[in-house]
Order: structure tokens, then sequence, then C-alpha cells
């Protein structure tokens, strides 16, 4: 009996195929486009996590809280899947349940077996963001600092390295070092600008608009989400979805901004799809 054969990358029934275009068009903000070549993943390879993972992302990128929610509601800190678990602390936050979003990133801290150290080390920071923007600005000064004494050392190794950049400066920004953080974010934007990683570039961005945000900059947050709701990124390797004026109007990180009326001018856009 012949063993089948792998499918090709022309093969339509490609689920790897299938998951790239569907993340193509989530980029440029083409949602039903990318459900339509989801659905048909899902058909092929039904609990593949990455491609659950995929849906989940498009649902919170329309605003669709309430799908997302179920197809998560099984995720938590044991979950395998590292996309799958930051979807559900992504989705947590969307919620506005921040102590339920800690409280797994602690768990997970405490009792999962992590691929590396540096992936422990990485959910180290979200756990002192999430404590500083839940306003426990006390722990997340303890918790950063179990992780600074890491982070510090790599980045002086590795001054251009921009993954290093961006998560110190969430930490120094955890912290409440305001300068440290600012200045390491747009050295993250520096070390790689949109110009050389046009999909990847725009999210360390938004990532200064969060610091910007965080330490009352409201005017520069503003000026710095504008020209992303028109440029196609995939924001942390495709684990969130880009910034759109629904998300603006959800997630609790831009609270500080609502009063202005650019930021709302912002929330109302109606969204058209993100050209290349």
């Amino acid at each position: 009996m012949p063993t089948p054969s792998k499918p090709s990358a022309w093969d339509p029934r490609n689920p790897l195929l299938l998951r790239d275009a569907a993340e193509t068009y989530t980029v440029l903000r083409q949602f039903p486009a990318a459900l339509k070549l989801n659905d048909r993943e899902l058909d092929i390879t039904p609990n593949d996590p990455d491609a659950l993972a995929t849906r989940a992302r498009i649902y919170q990128a329309e605003g669709n809280l309430p799908e997302a929610a179920k197809l998560l509601s099984q995720v938590d800190w044991q979950t395998p899947s590292g996309l799958l678990f930051y979807n559900k602390i992504n989705q947590l936050r969307l919620e506005r349940n921040y102590p339920e979003a800690i409280r797994l990133l602690q768990a997970r801290q405490a009792q999962f077996h992590f691929a590396s150290e540096n992936e422990k080390r990485d959910e180290q920071v979200w756990v002192a963001l999430a404590q500083r923007l839940v306003g426990d600005v006390a722990s997340a000064k303890v918790t950063a600092e179990q992780t600074r004494n890491t982070l510090e050392p790599l980045y002086k190794d590795q001054p251009d390295n921009w993954y290093l950049a961006y998560y110190l400066s969430q930490l120094y920004a955890a912290i409440g070092e305001k300068n440290s953080a600012l200045k390491l974010a747009e050295r993250a934007i520096m070390l790689l600008p949109r110009g050389k990683d046009a999909v990847s570039g725009p999210a360390w961005e938004e990532n200064l608009a969060l610091i910007q945000t965080i330490f009352g900059e409201n005017s520069r947050a503003i000026s710095t989400l504008m020209p992303l709701l028109h440029k196609p990124y995939g924001p942390f390797g495709y684990a969130l979805p880009p910034i759109t004026p629904v998300l603006l109007r959800l997630d609790p990180i831009w609270d500080p901004l609502r009063s202005d009326p650019a930021f709302q001018k912002l929330c109302e856009e109606k969204q058209p799809p993100a050209k290349p």
C-alpha cells in the first residue's frame, strides 16, 4: 500500500497554506475572507491549536468577544499552546478581567514547564505589566525586579536586539521608569522599523503608544496610534490582531485617552481594509 504523500505547497487542502493565507488577510484587516480560509483549515484539522488561535484573534479584532470567549473557554495555565494562552490573556483584558488574567499568568509561572527560560521570562514581563495596568504598582515593581536582573545583562550584551529592547521597555514601564521605558520603546522601533519589516515593525509603534499612555503622554500616544489604523501588520508574530477602531473602544489599555476628541474620532472611524 503506497504511503500518502505530504500536502504540497500548491495543494488547496494544505492546512499550512490556508493558515498563512488567513493570517495574511487578518493582517490586511479583511476579516470575513480570513474567517472563510480559517473555516477550511479547521475542516481539515478541527482541533489544531494554531488554527483555533487564528480564529480567536479574528473574532477579537472584530469585537466579537462572545464567540472568542467560547473558543477560548477551555484554555487555562496548563494549555500547551503559547499562542492560545496569549489569546486567552488578551481576551480577559478585553473583558476587563485583569484579576483572572493575572491569576492565570501567575499559575503558569509557578507550575508550567516552559520550553525555554526566554519564554518564561517574557511571560513574567506580562505579569508585571498587567499588575501595573490594574493599578497594583507595588506588586508590579516586585514582579518586574525579579526579571530585571536577567533582562538588563542580556540587553547590555545585545544592544541591537529589538526583541530585548521591546520587552525591557515594558519592564521599565511596569516599574515606573518613564524615561527608560520610552527610550527602549523608541529604540525597538529604530532597530526594526516598518521599512525593514512591514509586518512586525508597526507593532513596536503600538508598544510605544501603550507606554506613552501609561505615563500620561496622551497626545503623543494618539499621534502614534493614528497611522497604525491604516497599516497592515501582525503584532507579536501574529499573536494579536492589528489595531482596529473596535479594539480601541474595547481595550482598557486606552482608557486614559477616552476623553480626548482626537481619540474618540479614531474609535469612530469606519475601518477600511488596510492596503499592502
